[in-house]
């Protein structure tokens, strides 16, 4: 059985080459710094978020942008939320083990539930999500979607970002980062995750190291320093 994460699906569609030598060689990209502020911001969102899951109440967020739902309390949430085990699904056809590892799930009072994904920026303007970059967020949502609905959950298409963007405009650091947080909602549409994973499966029967994607800068590197381009 091979275990294919989410972020292995996002990198064989950033680049099919790359996911090769990642997961038939064992030849992986260089790891890139740590987003440690990023992390600490996402593990106490998660603390805050589920001092109102064990009330069952909602949280001040979802009050003020008028959303009808509260934090799903479910036995497995430490599980799906752990980078190691995440949610998971065993695709027969492959004999692929998916998974992925979600911040959140929020229900609404008709039972449906929504994935929840928390961000953290330091940006001025406004807070979004159309930077051609953001695609990869909108894959992850649409991957966390289909994993759930395959573990038979009734889940939305739409989604949410819980987006902090640090402030740059207060007086002094003192000791402390100040954030606005924004709620986005987004519309998923996961009907293109079970192609892909075909896909995948027939890249890794292959003996043939498929082409690099022409915008990898990855491969690009590899070939300008005389590597394995």
């Amino acid at each position: 059985m091979i275990k294919i994460s989410r972020s292995k699906i996002d990198l064989f569609l950033e680049c099919p080459r790359c996911f090769y030598l990642d997961k038939k060689l064992g030849i992986t990209r260089p790891r890139g710094f740590p987003f440690t502020l990023n992390s600490a911001v996402d593990h106490l969102l998660k603390k805050e978020f589920d001092i109102h899951r064990a009330k069952g109440q909602p949280h001040p967020l979802m009050k003020s942008y008028g959303l009808d739902a509260v934090p799903f309390q479910h036995e497995k949430l430490g599980q799906w939320r752990h980078n190691f085990t995440g949610v998971q699904f065993l695709h027969e056809p492959t004999g692929f083990l998916i998974f992925g590892a979600i911040d959140d799930v929020w229900k609404d009072s008709k039972g449906k539930l929504a994935i929840v994904d928390y961000k953290a920026t330091a940006k001025a303007g406004e807070i979004n999500l159309d930077a051609d970059w953001q695609i990869g967020y909108k894959r992850q949502m649409e991957i966390y979607q289909w994993l759930m609905r395959q573990n038979g959950f009734d889940v939305s298409d739409t989604g949410y970002f819980v987006y902090v963007n640090g402030k740059k405009d207060v007086k002094a650091f003192d000791a402390k980062l100040e954030f606005d947080v924004h709620l986005i909602g987004y519309k998923g549409d996961s009907s293109w995750v079970e192609g892909v994973i075909f896909e995948i499966a027939k890249t890794l029967e292959s003996d043939k190291t498929p082409a690099a994607a022409p915008a990898c800068g990855h491969c690009d590197y590899a070939k300008r320093a005389g590597g394995t381009g």
